[in-house]
């Protein structure tokens, strides 16, 4: 049996446990929906998620659902609102108590929230400002050697103190850092380094093997693991599925092309193949991090064409619809590793560094989520209701045996955190880069399949 070892570019997820007071106000994404998805009934959501939801959540599946509902009536208000009033508004999010806030500027924009039912939030500097100094960070942070950048794990927003979180490994090298002056209100916290070299292991349901050449090529030393996230199909018919870009062990090469197993844990080299990578992302303009699989038909047949995610002991949940991330959200994950886990959305925006085989840094953005998200999740679905949310690209707790550990190990810091790459984002870069080929039109599947 040949050993399974870990990812060459492990994607350190932002240590951002002390997030809890960081929201962040909703971009304005080119996939934006006019109208919320209909949601599954609380009773039709798989037993293993609805405990996940109480044991994480302390919530009932109906609060679960009327929760995630209310985030995205939210999200798509706040993107009227803020189409219309840039310089005023400067954030939304759910409450503790699931009441929605809009955060803004001026006491007149308070006003026309308030009659719409939102509380209100006063702010000194809005949202493009907050985002604006964002970008000023990074092109800083990308000017410092690696010895040195390496040191930063994330940079977010936090819209109500009006100031950026720069969150530092507590290190000698982030020790050192001269932060520069003409970005005004950084806030620096120091956490743990990152969570190290992700674990990943096949677990068997979602989780997938694979190689950058055959799994019969007898020079090869490892093979690399990683989660299925959601299911799609492009104009043309072709079966899809999509996963994260540094699960793809051809990313930037030439032909990127990789197969993609079911791993055989009793023998590695004759795993049935399911797929190719046919594209994988992995910072750049976008600073996303998915792949696009193309399934085969033993793939299909096997039962993913269907519009579902898998979690623990082979239970599945249907996927009605598409979601943004918003600050307050309740959020579950699926993932062999882990299982099902739930948390809440702590952070809209992060950006953090990741550092290739090859030491390239990439700037990845994401959404940051409390849920507990062990090595071999990568690339899994994270969900808030039964609406597809993103994919897993990174954690803290890539190390931790099980949650319970990552959960105590982690608490001084202010528990795990995930990164996530928001999936409709990661559908309109497929889209919009296919050239009309594989990926044009895309979509997840959200109906059941019968033919």
């Amino acid at each position: 049996m040949r050993k399974l070892v870990a990812r060459r570019a492990a994607v350190r997820a932002a240590a951002i446990g002390c997030a809890s007071t960081v929201f962040l106000a909703p971009m304005l994404g080119p996939a934006l929906a006019s109208a919320t998805p209909t949601q599954l009934a609380a009773e039709n959501l798989p037993a293993e998620l609805a405990q996940a939801i109480s044991r994480d959540l302390k919530m009932t599946p109906a609060e679960y659902l009327e929760r995630s509902a209310r985030a995205q009536q939210l999200s798509e208000y706040a993107h009227d609102f803020r189409s219309e009033r840039p310089d005023s508004f400067a954030g939304a999010w759910i409450g503790d108590d699931g009441r929605p806030f809009v955060a803004v500027t001026s006491v007149d924009a308070a006003k026309i929230a308030a009659a719409d039912g939102y509380q209100t939030h006063l702010a000194p500097v809005s949202a493009n400002a907050l985002e604006n100094s964002v970008i000023q960070l990074n092109q800083w942070i990308n000017t410092l050697p690696r010895e040195l950048s390496s040191a930063i794990n994330s940079v977010a927003i936090d819209v109500l103190n009006s100031q950026i979180v720069l969150s530092i490994a507590n290190t000698p090298a982030g020790h050192v850092l001269n932060l520069p002056t003409l970005i005004a209100n950084v806030k620096v916290i120091l956490s743990p380094g990152s969570g190290g070299p992700i674990e990943r292991r096949p677990m068997g349901g979602d989780t997938y093997i694979s190689a950058p050449s055959s799994l019969h090529n007898a020079a090869l030393k490892s093979v690399d693991v990683c989660s299925f996230g959601f299911n799609g199909v492009d104009a043309a018919g072709n079966a899809l599925n999509i996963s994260a870009g540094h699960c793809d062990p051809n990313l930037d090469k030439g032909d990127q092309q990789a197969g993609v197993y079911l791993p055989n844990v009793k023998d590695i080299p004759n795993s049935p193949e399911l797929g190719t990578f046919m594209r994988a992302t992995l910072g750049g303009p976008t600073a996303l991090d998915y792949s696009v699989i193309k399934l085969n038909e033993r793939a299909v047949k096997a039962g993913m064409d269907q519009p579902s995610v898998r979690g623990s002991n082979g239970t599945t949940l249907t996927i009605t619809g598409t979601a943004v991330p918003v600050t307050g959200a309740p959020v579950c994950k699926s993932g062999q590793s882990s299982t099902f886990t739930c948390g809440f959305v702590v952070s809209d925006r992060v950006e953090t560094q990741l550092f290739t085989a090859e030491g390239v840094s990439k700037t990845v953005r994401g959404f940051a989520s409390s849920a507990c998200t062990l090595g071999g999740d990568s690339g899994g679905a994270i969900v808030t209701g039964t609406l597809a949310l993103g994919v897993t690209s990174g954690s803290n707790a890539a190390d931790a045996p099980n949650c319970d550990q990552a959960n105590a190990g982690l608490a001084q810091y202010g528990g795990t955190a995930s990164l996530g790459i928001p999936i409709r984002s990661i559908l309109a870069d497929i889209d919009a880069t296919s050239g009309g080929g594989l990926g044009s039109g895309i979509e997840l599947r959200t109906k059941q399949n019968v033919g």
